[in-house]
Formats: structure tokens, C-alpha cells, sequence
């Protein structure tokens, strides 16, 4: 386990808990608390590792126990230099716990989100951590019991919570939670896991093996490379729908310099039916370092650890400027244009144009209209006009860029989604932006969540003081509910 997931301070005292010392909590989930504690043995001998305690109401469900023995049971057995080793199991005072390794330093779900605002997560590195990745898959996939006879673990979790990366550059899987394996007398009857990173056959109910596992983590390498959810939608049955069809757009289209080659193994590892993916970890494996030679991606565990170490740094820094006073700004009049850009599914048509060169257009046309991009990604821009000629003339900028930016996209071949709102912000001289937590705040927060509302349509979203300055050209779309009794109308761009 990692100290990545810590979410408040640990006690004062450490609690004493069996043969153990319990120095902070790390994490509570909605099965267990895990714990960073310490173990001691003979002439002042100590350990630090990981207490992973089940919660109260849970020690009396003999379902939950058996699973949560049946993870120990798993994972005791998987002594591998990439998994989390889990050292112990017991149950003190009626509470079953298990006692792992510790692992210094975050997981790869809190070292994406750390390293958005640096750019774009490296391919090299990211192409590095899931060949480390497959070689845990590899072992536990393969690993047989004293007889010899094949434990058929599949580990049904794999996602950038469950991969570890030590401040050292280690990777290593961790949670066996939800495993299955030949020795369960049963099958789960309930879909567990994170929906987003299962494969088509794990939400069907059907018969898995590890190339379910392997699909799983083609998901997280795709999402490193583009920077985008692959199957993440608004609600649960909607994302369990996209991973049904396993419609994949194409990774080249969000990230340019992403080489055919990886292109094509990630679409084969992606692939719907697990006879049409890679077979094995090891094949998998072999054929991303092949690749990697033939790019010239030379990655070593230093040059993961000096990444993670400069991304907690910079995350560092810009806690540290959060913190300082801030300073007395008059707020300024401003339109918020959040926009992205999404290709078709491979199944009904191919973009005319990459996503790069259709964003270098979007670029000339918002610098001609007097905006200011705040935020890029390949396919997405927030774009931001301060209204020093008043409120009407940059609604009216803003407005007109809009529709040509929806013109260049349809004619590139993709579907843009898109929200425009007005409001105010106390915008820094120096920095260029307001304070700590902007991105998500007042009209930037509504101007993306318009433009998540618009995906399905295809066109650009206004609230209602926007679509005065288009009246001619804009159609209600509904009142919609934001907060209690309030409600917001909106329009869109016809």
C-alpha cells in the first residue's frame, strides 16, 4: 500500500492493535481501513508496513470474512518484486486484518492528477510502468499451487488506484480484493470493481482469464497516453454500455506524436473479443518492449523516480502559493468557452484531419477574436475573454468564435461539445489567473459542465444572458435544475 491515499492525521498516540502499532490512517474505504503502523521484534528491531483492518459492522458478514480470506490467500502467495506482499493475516478482538508492505509513495491514479497541470503524462514513462504491470500479471497469472496445479488467479481490479509507484521508481499491483481463483468454491454473483477499467466480459457475468486482466490495463495505458477516460460516462449503466461495445477512437487522434506501431497494440489490446487480444502478459509484454526498443524509449526505474519526484514537488509549490495571502483584486467581466473535441467511433467514419492541426485553426481563430486560451489539450480548450469593452461586445466575440470553431470541427470530422457562460473573476496581474481552485469555480465550472451536457448533441450550449447576443440564431434547450428551488435556462447554437 501506498502513502498516496492518506486523507487526514493520524492519531496522537498510536493505537496499539494486537502485535502492532498504528501510526496514521491512509485510507477508509467501504470494506476496510488501512493503516500505516509498526511492528517490533527482539534488540529494538522495528518494520513499518501496512495494517489493512476490516470495518466493524463487516467482522460479522461470513460472506465478506470468506472473500477477505480468500484475498489473503491470494495474495500471500504472489512473491513477486512487483506486487505488494502481504505478510500476515489475523484477527484481533473479532476484527480479521491483514499486515502488507508498504510502499512509499502514491498511486497512479493520484500521480496522473498531480501531473495534468505539467502536460501530457510521458509516453515513455507511461509505456514503462505497464510493462512493469505485466510482468506481475505474468507471474500471478501463471502461479501454481505446491502440486503444481494451476491457482487460475485473475486479478479483476486492475486500475490506477491499484498500481503503485514508489518515490524510488518500484511499481507493484496491490489489492486482490475482488480476485478470482481456482480454489474459490464459487464464482462472485455481483460485478465488483471500478466499471470504467473492466472488459466486456467481466460486466457480461462471463467466464474470465487473464486476458481480462490485460484488457484492463490496455485501459490504463490508453488514458496515460491521451490524457482522456476511455469508457467513463455520466452514470453507471451508460459506462457498463461503452464497455460492452469496447468502442476505442483512435489514440493518434488526442496524442500526434503517438507512432502507428503503439498505436496499433493498443487497439489490439483493446480488441472486444479476448481471442483477438494479446494471449498472455508475457506476450503482451514482449511485444510493448520490442516496440519500445525500436522507438527509442530507453526508461529506467531512476527516470520514473526523478518523474514522480518533480511532479510532488511542483504539486508542492502550488500548495505553497495557495496558501500565501491573497491579494486585494478588483473582479473583471469575462466569458468562459469550454470546448473539446471528440472523434467518431472507428465504426461509422475516420476524422479528415488530426486533432493538432484542427486545434492550431482553433488557436488563429480565438487569437483573432481577442481570446486567451487558459487551458490546451489535443481536441480541448478553455478559452477566456475579458470583457474591457464591456459585457455585450465580448459575449458577442465569444459567440461568433464559437460557431466557427463548430464549423472547423464538423469539417475536420469530429463532434464538438461545447458550453459558454459570462459571469466574473478576480483575475491576478502577475499570474494571469485568479486564485487557488479557479478551474472550478463560477463560470469556469459552468462553461465545462455545459460542455459536458452538449456531448450528445453536438452543438454549443449558452445560458440564457449568451444567447441574447444570438437570438436570431439560438433555440431553447430547457430550464434545468442546478440547486434547490434555481434553475438555469439553456440554449444552444442552431
Amino acid at each position: 500500500m501506498s502513502e498516496g491515499d492518506h486523507v487526514g492525521p493520524g492519531p496522537a498516540q498510536p493505537e496499539v492493535f494486537g502485535k502492532y502499532h498504528l501510526l496514521e490512517k491512509i485510507a477508509t474505504g467501504g470494506m476496510a481501513e488501512v493503516y500505516r503502523a509498526r511492528s517490533y521484534g527482539i534488540s529494538g528491531f522495528e518494520k513499518i508496513l501496512v495494517i489493512k483492518r476490516i470495518l466493524d459492522h463487516l467482522s460479522r458478514d461470513d460472506e465478506f470474512i470468506k472473500l477477505f480470506i480468500d484475498e489473503a490467500r491470494i495474495a500471500v502467495s504472489l512473491l513477486h518484486v512487483n506486487i505488494v506482499q502481504v505478510f500476515d493475516l489475523g484477527e484481533v478482538d473479532g476484527t480479521y486484518y491483514m499486515a502488507m508492505e508498504y510502499v512509499h509513495g502514491l498511486d497512479m491514479a493520484r500521480l496522473i492528477a498531480r501531473n495534468q497541470r505539467m502536460g501530457p503524462f510521458p509516453i515513455a514513462l507511461a509505456c514503462f510502468v505497464v510493462t512493469e504491470v505485466q510482468k506481475a500479471l505474468q507471474f500471478a497469472h501463471q502461479r501454481r499451487d505446491e502440486e503444481g496445479k494451476p491457482l487460475d488467479i485473475v486479478h479483476c481490479d486492475i486500475s490506477p488506484q491499484n498500481v503503485l509507484v514508489s518515490f524510488a521508481g518500484e511499481v507493484k499491483i496491490t489489492d486482490f480484493g475482488i480476485s478470482r481463483a481456482g480454489f474459490q468454491a464459487t464464482t462472485h454473483d455481483v460485478i465488483r470493481g471500478k466499471y470504467a477499467y473492466m472488459s466486456p466480459e467481466q460486466v457480461e457475468g462471463r467466464h474470465l482469464d487473464g486476458r481480462s486482466d490485460l484488457f484492463s490495463l490496455a485501459i490504463v495505458l490508453y488514458e496515460l497516453i491521451t490524457g482522456r477516460r476511455l469508457f467513463k460516462a455520466r452514470n453507471r449503466d451508460e459506462t457498463l454500455l461503452r464497455v460492452r461495445r469496447a468502442e476505442v477512437p483512435s489514440p493518434r487522434s488526442y496524442r500526434a506524436e503517438l507512432s502507428e506501431e503503439l498505436e496499433g497494440f493498443l487497439l489490439k489490446a483493446l480488441a472486444r473479443r479476448p481471442e483477438d487480444r494479446f494471449q498472455e502478459a508475457a506476450e503482451m509484454h514482449d511485444t510493448l518492449s520490442q516496440l519500445m526498443v525500436r522507438e527509442g524509449m530507453r526508461v529506467t526505474n531512476h527516470d520514473l523516480a526523478t518523474f514522480v519526484k518533480r511532479v510532488v514537488e511542483s504539486a508542492e509549490e502550488k500548495e505553497e502559493e495557495r496558501r500565501r495571502p491573497a491579494r486585494n483584486v478588483a473582479p473583471s467581466a469575462i466569458v468562459v468557452l469550454a470546448c473539446e473535441a471528440s472523434p467518431p467511433p472507428r465504426s461509422i467514419a475516420a476524422p479528415r484531419a488530426t486533432l493538432a492541426a484542427m486545434s492550431q485553426e482553433w488557436t488563429g481563430v480565438i487569437a483573432e477574436s481577442g481570446g486567451e486560451i487558459w487551458e490546451r489539450s489535443e481536441g480541448g480548450s478553455l478559452v477566456v475573454w475579458v470583457a474591457r469593452g464591456g459585457m455585450r461586445e465580448a459575449l458577442s466575440r465569444a459567440v461568433n468564435a464559437a460557431k466557427v470553431l463548430q464549423q472547423i470541427t464538423v469539417r475536420a470530422g469530429y463532434r464538438l461539445s461545447a458550453g459558454l457562460a459570462p459571469g466574473v473573476a478576480r483575475i491576478d496581474p502577475d499570474t494571469r489567473r485568479p486564485g487557488d481552485g479557479w478551474e472550478l469555480a463560477g463560470p469556469f465550472y459552468l462553461a465545462r459542465w455545459m460542455m459536458n451536457l452538449s456531448a450528445h448533441r453536438g452543438r454549443v450550449l449558452l445560458t440564457e444572458m449568451g444567447a441574447s447576443q444570438v437570438a436570431h440564431s439560438a433555440s431553447v434547450l430547457g430550464r434545468i435544475p442546478i440547486q434547490g428551488n434555481r434553475y438555469i435556462t439553456l440554449h444552444e447554437l442552431d
